[in-house]
């Protein structure tokens, strides 16, 4: 059985790498890993702090309108990110991890290991789409996105204060919210190029806040837990 993971950079380094957080992390996902022998995991690893400092460095560098060219440019700049801190994850989990980290979820690749590390593949969309491939490339029928968000509004309550939690929504609902278009840098709880293909495929997501392991280990073993599941 395999579960994929879509692993925020927000959680893994919100600013530089966040090791205090990581390390019990680590150590909760090698422990589950121990009591489930037939498990496998993918994870997908996002930029976090570190692809956004980069880009507004870049904008400020090069300050110039958003156009397609720009984007692709703030997009590979992120992507990048999403590399060194995938390659990171990779090499914590030891011999868990047996195989090169995916930067191509529709190319050819061994998954040797139990645990698979996948970053950012090219411009246009979030690892939030990476994950929803590689969920479809393994017949996997969820993805689990953990952030630094703890559940879906109806709105950003950062702007909004009625904006109101969700512990469901369909994927009707949540495609309004997001709406079609994918902006480089864009903090949303899944993208909207992720969003049109999860919603096509009738795939489940769980989202919720990364840095509660205890929540963590109740979505692994199938418990009640605390979030939002995207789906129908």
């Amino acid at each position: 059985m395999v579960r994929v993971i879509s692993l925020g950079g927000s959680i893994v380094a919100p600013d530089g790498v966040d090791t205090e957080f990581l390390s019990p992390f680590i150590r909760v996902i090698e422990e589950y890993m121990g009591r489930n022998p037939d498990q496998r995991l993918v994870f997908i690893v996002g930029g976090g702090g570190p692809a956004r400092h980069y880009q507004e460095a870049y904008k400020t560098l090069s300050p110039r309108t958003l156009d397609t060219e720009v984007a692709d440019r703030l997009d590979w700049i992120g992507i990048m990110a999403t590399r060194l801190n995938a390659e990171l994850i990779r090499h914590c989990f030891g011999p868990l991890c047996m195989d090169p980290v995916v930067i191509d979820p529709t190319g050819n690749f061994d998954f040797q290991g139990r645990i698979l590390v996948g970053a950012g593949w090219k411009p246009g969309f979030s690892t939030d789409f990476d994950a929803v491939l590689l969920a479809e490339r393994f017949r996997a029928t969820q993805v689990i996105n953990l952030s630094n968000v703890q559940q879906v509004y109806t709105a950003d309550p950062k702007i909004d204060p009625a904006a109101k939690p969700l512990d469901r929504v369909s994927w009707e609902e949540f495609h309004r919210m997001v709406g079609d278009s994918w902006t480089p840098g864009s903090n949303l709880p899944f993208d909207p190029v992720a969003t049109s293909k999860a919603r096509k495929l009738g795939l489940q997501v769980i989202a919720a806040g990364g840095r509660d392991l205890d929540n963590l280990q109740k979505i692994l073993e199938g418990k009640p837990f605390f979030g939002t599941l995207i789906g129908e």
